[in-house]
């Protein structure tokens, strides 16, 4: 399921540039505050692998960069965000939202944000059934992340004119499915990624995760393709609901249907 967040604040507010690791923070906060385990859960757990089946946009708000700071040029934003649940839980995620407070936040400086309106974003794949083979377009709407691990267990990232790129995303895609089905399922499903460049050369950006601490990482991401996508639509619904690529829960690889074949 999906949902269009609008934030509002009382000024327009300074924000880290790398504010997908503190945003998913808060997120994190919000879903603790009503439900404790699931939180949890997503957290120290996942589903198998460590797959938090969520993910969420860039913002959309107009700003200027100063530094390593977005000065926001209003006291309103939005993003969206996705989640891999039933649909009965629609209620409950809006529930969790509505009227929240909400920090982006690190060391140096701290947006302070409410929830002005969570709003359900209806699905364009409601008329396919749930096995049948389905193709459509997706257009990343943050970046995505492929890559392959090393023995360091750090990540080798990958641009998508590498035709490792696609196997490496088919490759996680089969995972999550694995993880919300069963291997079997995984193994023998039908899953397709042919990637469409909007613009050459391929666009990216590095991003920090969790700045200034002795943890701290960086990772590199795409965005300015889309790709034409084949697979069952419950699998499509989950690449939607979940994200493509690594770090979904950071704000990697939300995507959306720019196209249906």
């Amino acid at each position: 399921m999906r949902f269009l967040v609008k934030l509002i604040s009382e000024k327009p507010e300074v924000i880290p540039i790398n504010y997908q690791y503190p945003l998913s923070a808060a997120i994190y906060r919000i879903i603790a505050k009503g439900d404790a385990d699931y939180a949890n859960f997503l957290h120290e757990k996942g589903y198998g692998k460590k797959f938090k089946f969520f993910s969420f946009s860039q913002i959309t708000c107009p700003f200027k960069i100063e530094a390593d700071r977005l000065l926001l040029q209003s006291n309103e934003l939005s993003f969206q965000i996705t989640f891999h649940l039933p649909k009965a839980a629609e209620s409950f995620i809006k529930g969790l939202f509505q009227s929240e407070k909400l920090d982006i936040a690190d060391r140096i400086s701290k947006g302070r944000f409410t929830v002005q309106s969570i709003k359900t974003l209806p699905s364009p794949l409601e008329s396919y059934k749930e096995n049948e083979i389905t193709q459509v377009v997706l257009r990343p709407l943050s970046p995505v992340v492929a890559g392959l691990m090393k023995d360091n267990g750090k990540y080798d990232f990958l641009p998508p004119d590498d035709p490792r790129f696609a196997e490496s995303l088919i490759y996680n895609w089969r995972s999550k499915i694995a993880a919300c089905y069963d291997d079997t399922t995984a193994s023998k499903a039908i899953l397709q990624i042919a990637l469409q460049p909007i613009k050459q050369p391929f666009k990216s950006r590095l991003i920090s995760i969790k700045s200034g601490k002795p943890e701290a990482t960086q990772i590199r991401g795409w965005i300015n393709f889309k790709m034409q996508v084949t697979g069952e639509r419950r699998f499509i619904d989950l690449l939607l609901n979940a994200g493509a690529g690594l770090y979904n829960a950071q704000g990697m690889g939300c995507v959306s249907i720019s196209q249906k074949m």
